[in-house]
This record gives C-alpha cells, sequence and structure tokens, in this order.
C-alpha cells in the first residue's frame, strides 16, 4: 500500500471510534443563544486528552462574553508541531450551535444512526468536522508523521454571532498564526468565497393607547409594516445584481425576528426587527448599510407625511448594526488547499469538488482578512438543505465523514510534505 492507503486504511480501523468521538460531542448542547459553550470545551478537551492530544484553552472574560450576549466562551487550540520549516496549517471548525427548534423526529442531542445517517444539533454543521479534523491528524501522525511544519486544531465558539470571540479572538490575542485554514465544510466543494453579512436591530416607536381609543395612539406595528414593505421591495429588486462568482447568485434581505406591542387591547407603542443582509463579494458594506438605513428613514419619513403625524406625534426609529461580516474573496495563496483537496476528492469520492463561492458567511473571512489564505471543506452533503442544518432533523452520513476525513488526512500529508 501507498501513504494515501495506508491513511485511509487507519481511518477505516478507527471509524467506529471516530463516529463514537462525534456522538459524544453532539451529546453536549451548546444552544447558542444562550450560549453556555465553556462545558462543550471541556468535555472535548477531556476526550481528545486520550489520544494524546492536549488542547490549550482559552477562556474569555466573563465581561466580553456577557456584553456580547452569551453566557461562556472557551476556545482550544490544539498544536502539533513536527520539526522546524515548513507550514502550519490550521484547522478550524465551530461548536456553538442555533437552538433545536420544533419538529424533529429524534432527539436532537441524542446522536442516534439510522439508515446509515447520524441525527442531532450540529451532526453537520459543524461538530462533524471536530472528529474529520481530529482523525485525519491521529491517522497522519500514526502512518505519515511529518518531518516538518505543524497542525493546529481551533476549536471555537462564536460562529453564530459571527466569530469575533471566536477565531477573531485568537488571532487578535496573537495565540495564532498559521500559514493555511481549512475550515468546517461539505464534502462535495471547496468553498473559496462566500457572501457577506450585515444585521441591523431596527425599533420603531410610536404611542401606545388603548385599543377603544386607538386615535389617541400612533401605531407602531402599521408604521413597522410600512417600513418592511419597503425592504421587501429592495429585496425584489436585488434579484437584478448578480455575482460574478460561481455558487453566489445574488444579495437578499431577510427579515427574521419581529416583536412588539404589550397586549392585545393596546395600540403598539414599540415594535422591534431585526434583518438579516447578505452581501455578495462585489459588493461594498458602508454603501449597503447607508443604502438600508436610507430606505427605512424614506418609508418611516412617508409614513408620518400620509398620516400627518408631526412632532411628538411622530414615528421614529432607532437603528443599531449588530454584526457586519465581511464577504472572503480568496487569496492566491489559497492554490495548495484547493489542488491538494481536489486531487484526493476525486480519489476517494469518485470526482472532484468543485472550487465555488457559498451564500452563507463563515469564520474563515476573519483568517483571510489577515492574509491567511484559507478554504472550507469538511464532512458533509452536497447542500445545506440536505444536511438540514439550522433545521429539524439535522444529520450527517456516515460515509461523507468517513471520506471526507481520508481526504483532509491525504492532504495534509501534501501540504507537510
Amino acid at each position: 500500500m501507498n501513504t494515501y492507503e495506508q491513511l485511509d486504511a487507519w481511518i477505516d480501523q478507527h471509524f467506529d471510534e471516530q463516529v463514537a468521538f462525534l456522538q459524544a460531542l453532539v451529546r453536549v448542547p451548546t444552544d447558542t443563544p444562550p450560549g453556555n459553550n465553556a462545558p462543550h470545551a471541556e468535555r472535548t478537551a477531556e476526550l481528545i486528552r486520550a489520544w494524546g492530544l492536549e488542547a490549550e484553552k482559552h477562556p474569555v472574560s466573563a465581561a466580553e462574553v456577557a456584553a456580547y450576549g452569551m453566557q461562556s466562551i472557551t476556545n482550544l487550540i490544539v498544536r502539533r508541531p513536527y520539526g522546524s520549516g515548513g507550514r502550519t496549517v490550521a484547522l478550524n471548525a465551530h461548536g456553538d450551535v442555533v437552538p433545536p427548534g420544533e419538529g424533529w423526529t429524534h432527539d436532537p442531542y441524542g446522536a442516534e444512526i439510522a439508515d446509515g445517517k447520524m441525527y442531532g444539533r450540529a451532526t453537520a454543521v459543524s461538530k462533524s468536522d471536530f472528529s474529520t479534523f481530529t482523525f485525519a491528524v491521529r491517522a497522519l501522525e500514526a502512518v505519515a508523521r511529518p518531518a516538518r511544519g505543524a497542525v493546529e486544531l481551533h476549536f471555537t465558539y462564536d460562529e453564530e454571532f459571527g466569530g469575533l470571540l471566536g477565531p477573531g479572538w485568537l488571532l487578535e490575542k496573537g495565540l495564532t498564526r498559521p500559514d493555511l485554514l481549512i475550515a468546517a465544510g461539505f464534502s462535495y466543494e471547496v468553498v473559496t468565497a462566500h457572501n457577506g453579512c450585515l444585521q441591523m436591530e431596527v425599533t420603531v416607536h410610536g404611542k401606545m393607547a388603548h385599543a377603544a381609543v386607538p386615535h389617541t395612539g400612533v401605531d407602531a406595528l402599521q408604521a413597522a409594516v410600512a417600513l418592511m414593505n419597503a425592504l421587501y421591495a429592495e429585496n425584489t429588486a436585488y434579484q437584478q445584481v448578480t455575482s460574478q462568482v460561481p455558487g453566489i447568485k445574488h444579495p437578499y434581505l431577510n427579515i427574521g425576528r419581529i416583536e412588539g406591542g404589550t397586549n392585545t387591547n393596546v395600540i403598539p407603542g414599540k415594535v422591534v426587527l431585526k434583518l438579516d443582509r447578505r452581501m455578495i463579494p462585489e459588493e461594498n458594506p458602508a454603501e449597503v448599510e447607508a443604502r438600508i438605513r436610507a430606505v427605512i428613514a424614506d418609508a418611516v419619513q412617508a409614513f408620518n407625511q400620509q398620516r400627518g403625524y408631526a412632532g411628538e406625534d411622530a414615528v421614529r426609529v432607532d437603528i443599531k448594526r449588530l454584526l457586519l461580516a465581511n464577504a472572503m474573496t480568496p487569496l492566491a495563496g489559497n492554490a495548495p488547499l484547493v489542488e491538494a483537496i481536489q486531487k484526493h476528492g476525486a480519489a476517494v469520492f469518485g470526482a472532484p469538488p468543485p472550487a465555488v463561492g457559498t451564500p452563507l458567511y463563515t469564520d474563515v473571512r476573519l483568517y483571510v482578512e489577515r492574509g491567511i489564505p484559507g478554504v472550507i471543506y469538511g464532512a458533509g452533503p452536497r447542500t445545506v438543505l440536505e444536511s438540514h442544518a439550522k433545521r429539524a432533523d439535522e444529520r450527517i452520513d456516515l460515509q461523507d465523514l468517513r471520506r471526507a476525513t481520508k481526504v483532509i488526512a491525504r492532504t495534509l500529508h501534501d501540504l507537510l510534505a
């Protein structure tokens, strides 16, 4: 057997152990919100210590985490130095997840296996790649330990809120500076670019009143409806703005949360909207944000004029930016990553995974913004829809997990040879 075949054989021999590892990770909830993620980091460190992998624990201060809207974050770095010279390749996966929601036919924390698939929150995104990356490194060291370079495992806990207290925090503190980065992803494509994301909170202020005398109040919900109609009109127009990046189509906007009112018999005095605007790589984030603010201001002004509201009776809005995640654009230095993954993807899966963009946004941008070439590749199906990520019955096909681990192990062997 050649080295690649030996790596494959080691992964096959230890696959039951890898599946059990993933099950143990899924069974520790990391719903964000509320974002109590430190226990999962502790459990991860405990499990990998049995294989001689010591994790540095980097807790983010309680004050920073609380101000961010979460409860606890401990990021992990596992450093595996092999010798002087050569590259340092980092592998990043995030452990925080959205809450399971409703509609599950399997326990979201049970990690149950049925018909060759494991079900549970984060089985596909991205606790699966805690196992993919860990077992790829274990295979590499058992079969073809490199003579130079290094591998780092970055297990972080802030992707759902934007990554600034996850990889962003590790990079800002100077705790890591790899040469190349592979981040958690799916098995059938190498992602080299992704959308940016702007999230905003819009608070619409009216004036409460008894529903029996509605003319004495100013209905914030009616104003919010006018504002939403204006934003949805923008969303329709976005379909005419196309990206040149394969895999990315056009910008879009979603109003994902609405809160307001005090009771059924009260004219709403305040309504809060939270919106998500996905930006294609060609867009300028500052211009996008300025345009949204202008659309909101114009909609509110028109609403006030139509109803003759002025002074204290005028509807007003407060706008707060919650998140600005820049788009990821390819760096020239990512060629070795793309070439190696495509080569071994073809060998293991039977066809090379195409290099494409994705409409998602990820932590990888935080590495790329600092000049570290990165791609997204890991265990998972062909599409987000197929994985049920962020929906009920999230799952991963265990054969995708097995094969993606082989691709990563082979890729690391090439990058560190």
